[in-house]
């Protein structure tokens, strides 16, 4: 097929004139690009079956995430040779024409041992006709790699599995790292590689992520039965979050705050500043040491920071690690990106070279309060609920959009319904141990929070005013003369983060006043932490003042909200921007 479209190509280019030097058929160099292949079982390469069948030479579709990728290189498209026998006729013209063929390596194209099909003589290149184009490898690895690792954490590195792909000319910079993508390419053994079985790509399309249609029919009637209230939904969706891993209750103003972070966290280039982070004090050793998925399990993405591409990246116990590691991580954090420096002269190059990936993540770390060996570094506290985090950092703690305390499970019995969880689940490991569980799967939480994050959201007009009014009163009251303000550059965007993150959790495209509350006494227990209480006290229970036993519970937490946001706006109002305070300050 592909030589007779050459000829037809070579007689309209000839009879057109289009080309002026054009001789013969050689010169014409014809690439097919496939957009599709037949979805027979025939045409698909399983990443996941023994052995992979290279040797048919034939075009196959396989689909897979890129995890690394090379910089551009240059390779030889096309040469010309010559006859090295002046007195043959093939001396000249373009009668030995060489191109790439796919899954050929350099050599199969250029080197010095050719022979003329004619006379026997050695074929000499003429390197003015000599065709270079770019040259880039990837890595990819099935999506399935990444699933059965999700969750897992582990300080040693470790690395998969992968399969190379050459990406040739128009292909080259198409594929981004963390992205999964559906290739088209002829499978090919080169056993110079690390990994023999390489493919030469044809055409790579981008597989844009799943989007729910809508929710679960449980999530759907919990919604209706609570649409009275701007707060009782988002408080039973952390009440019964991660059942299976923690008893309903627990931790709900931390599994409140994991939920508003995988909402905020989208897989777009534009959204990469509205990223919640997460840094949790704890010296609730129990849960860290007898629960290896960690509270969050449910949609924690395990892998580097590039890989927890639209998701999440937990990077373990932020104490246990260097103080070089520390700066990059926060370097990281700030921009957003990883930049990586490649010198020259190690890789036979002139000059050096460096490559930025943008970072598309959520980053969540805890600090362990409980080890021996860092009791006795902790300071005395000189603030009112100010926490010791001197074992990192500051820079990096403000970095991270939240800090919580995270030392109980609940106020009355801090250990006994993890310790009685536990124990259950040492018994039967496969066991529904709540009625919550059986009615909120882990999959309905997958789709109502794919459903939710992809949700554009915008502000009120009185949800802004609030949000910036309780912003600038704030700054108002943690500055002084020596330090300056106290409330950094990125509060803000912190605050119109949780608002949004609110919103979106409870399914709505408009961000009200009630989600700039909660987005507050978050961020205010977050700063309480840092720098001690202030003139707006919260209490560090603020969020759930109450369990959450039932209905008359609910309506007691909407109560007690509805006085918090009558205290934030009599806040605003005196320290806010158009007061006499505000005004002689500035």
């Amino acid at each position: 097929m592909i030589a007779n479209t050459t000829m037809v190509c070579f007689i309209a280019v000839k009879t057109l004139s289009l080309i002026g030097q054009l001789q013969t058929e050689t010169q014409i160099n014809i690439v097919l690009k496939l957009t599709h292949l037949p979805s027979l079982p025939s045409y698909s390469l399983n990443f996941c079956e023994f052995r992979l069948d290279y040797t048919s030479q034939r075009f196959y579709m396989m689909q897979g995430i890129v995890i690394a990728m090379t910089t551009v290189t240059k390779y030889t498209q096309g040469a010309r040779f010559l006859c090295s026998d002046e007195a043959c006729p093939l001396s000249k013209g373009f009668q030995y024409i060489r191109v790439h063929a796919p899954g050929a390596t350099e050599s199969a194209t250029v080197r010095n041992d050719f022979l003329c099909n004619l006379c026997s003589s050695s074929l000499q290149e003429d390197r003015k006709f000599r065709v270079l184009g770019d040259k880039q490898i990837v890595e990819i690895i099935t999506a399935k790699a990444l699933h059965a690792f999700q969750g897992y954490s582990n300080t040693q590195p470790f690395r998969f599995q992968s399969l190379t792909i050459f990406l040739r000319d128009e292909l080259v910079n198409k594929m981004s790292i963390g992205n999964e993508y559906k290739i088209i390419g002829i499978p090919t053994c080169v056993k110079t590689l690390q990994t023999s079985v390489c493919i030469e790509a044809n055409s790579i399309t981008f597989c844009n992520p799943k989007v729910p249609s809508g929710i679960t029919d449980n999530f759907r009637c919990l919604l209706s039965l609570t649409s009275s209230s701007c707060w009782k939904f988002t408080a039973i969706l952390a009440n019964i979050f991660a059942s299976h891993i923690l008893p309903p209750g627990t931790y709900n103003f931390l599994k409140l705050c994991l939920l508003m972070s995988l909402v905020q966290t989208r897989d777009s280039n534009k959204e990469l500043e509205d990223c919640l982070d997460i840094l949790i004090i704890t010296s609730d050793t129990l849960l860290v040491d007898r629960n290896n998925y960690g509270t969050g399990a449910v949609s924690i993405q395990a892998g580097s920071a590039l890989l927890a591409k639209g998701g999440i990246c937990f990077i373990g116990d932020l104490a246990s690690y260097k103080k070089d590691k520390l700066e990059q991580l926060q370097s990281v954090m700030e921009s957003r990106s990883i930049t990586v420096y490649i010198p020259g002269k190690k890789f036979g190059d002139d000059t050096n070279q460096q490559t930025t990936f943008p970072i598309q993540c959520s980053f969540w770390s805890f600090i362990d309060m409980d080890s021996s060996s860092r009791k006795n570094m902790q300071k005395t506290n000189t603030l009112i609920g100010q926490m010791d985090c001197s074992l990192i950092p500051a820079n990096l703690v403000e970095v991270f959009g939240l800090l919580i305390n995270c030392n109980e499970s609940s106020p009355c019995h801090p250990f006994l319904p993890t310790v009685q969880h536990t124990l259950k689940k040492a018994i039967d490991p496969e066991g529904l141990l709540y009625l919550a569980s059986k009615q909120f799967t882990t999959e309905d939480f997958e789709k109502l929070l794919a459903f939710a994050k992809n949700l554009n959201v915008e502000f009120s007009l009185e949800a802004e005013r609030m949000v910036h009014g309780y912003y600038l009163a704030s700054r108002r009251i943690r500055t002084d003369s020596i330090c300056g303000s106290k409330l950094s550059a990125s509060a803000l965007k912190y605050l119109i983060s949780l608002s949004e993150a609110h919103a979106r959790l409870n399914l709505r495209n408009k961000v009200l006043k009630e989600d700039v509350l909660i987005a507050v006494l978050l961020f205010e227990t977050s700063l309480t932490l840092k720098y001690g209480a202030t003139v707006f006290c919260v209490a560090p229970n603020a969020v759930f003042p109450f369990e959450l036993y039932n209905e008359e519970y609910l309506e007691q937490r909407d109560i007690y909200l509805t006085q918090c946001q009558q205290q934030l706006l009599q806040f605003i109002a005196t320290y806010g921007p158009g007061t006499a305070v505000f005004a002689s300050d500035e």
